[in-house]
């Protein structure tokens, strides 16, 4: 009888240690869930901000389009240039008109297209339906892979980024001095940049092979600050 009872006791002893264990398990399990529950709310609400951005970035995009369009179409043709709405980018692609082989100096022809394009194309970027919507107008010069009488595609390709930084900035340091640009020169020195790429974004045929006149040309490509709004949020998430 004494084994039994102490069996018994010995049992209950066990029994009362092993409650509480399940008791925390139970509350250690609530807790889990009610920070999953917590984090994937907060994920559901950064996910939402961030279609709010791209709705609002979008809805920008489609509407400065449109301006651009409709202030460029007539010109376009006779400049050679053509306004792509995907990137929001007004390209100049006839490298006859732009500049000499190898150099960098603005033909007469591209110094009159300039003059003509630039007021205008300012005068909408810095008006307040977009000018607060802008993060960079980047200036690009983009060059073929091609360079004479090289010893390696890599020398090509160095000389080429030196070639079009150079032309980049021939093109920002005249649009910079238009008389129509005075008023707006501080915002425009803040938000215009010059972008030598060099041959590393070729413009393609049909063929997939490098269309070499093509590929040589400026660009004038608007980026909003979408991208660094989600940026952003999503370090917020993080």
């Amino acid at each position: 009888m004494a084994a039994n009872s102490l069996d018994g006791e010995s049992f209950q002893s066990q029994e009362g240690h092993w409650i509480p264990l399940s008791d925390m398990m139970i509350g250690l399990m609530v807790m889990f869930l009610l920070i999953a529950v917590t984090y994937m709310m907060r994920l559901e609400a950064e996910a939402t901000r961030i279609r709010e951005v791209a709705v609002a970035y979008n809805e920008t995009r489609d509407a400065l389009y449109e301006d651009l369009h409709r202030e460029f179409a007539s010109d376009l043709p006779k400049w050679k240039a053509e306004l792509v709405k995907g990137d929001l980018s007004i390209r100049f692609t006839d490298p006859d008109i732009l500049f000499a082989n190898g150099k960098s100096e603005l033909k007469p022809e591209f110094q009159e297209i300039l003059r003509n394009f630039f007021p205008r194309y300012e005068r909408i970027l810095v008006s307040p339906k977009y000018r607060t919507a802008i993060n960079e107008v980047r200036i690009e010069g983009h060059t073929s892979s091609e360079w004479i009488k090289v010893t390696t595609p890599d020398d090509a390709y160095f000389r080429n980024m030196e070639l079009s930084q150079a032309r980049t900035r021939s093109v920002l340091s005249l649009v910079l001095e238009l008389p129509e640009s005075a008023s707006d020169r501080a915002w425009l020195k803040r938000y215009v940049t010059a972008n030598g790429l060099s041959s590393s974004q070729p413009i393609l045929d049909g063929d997939q092979n490098e269309d070499l006149a093509r590929s040589r040309r400026v660009v004038f490509r608007v980026r909003t600050d979408a991208e660094t709004r989600i940026e952003k949020i999503l370090q917020t998430v993080q």
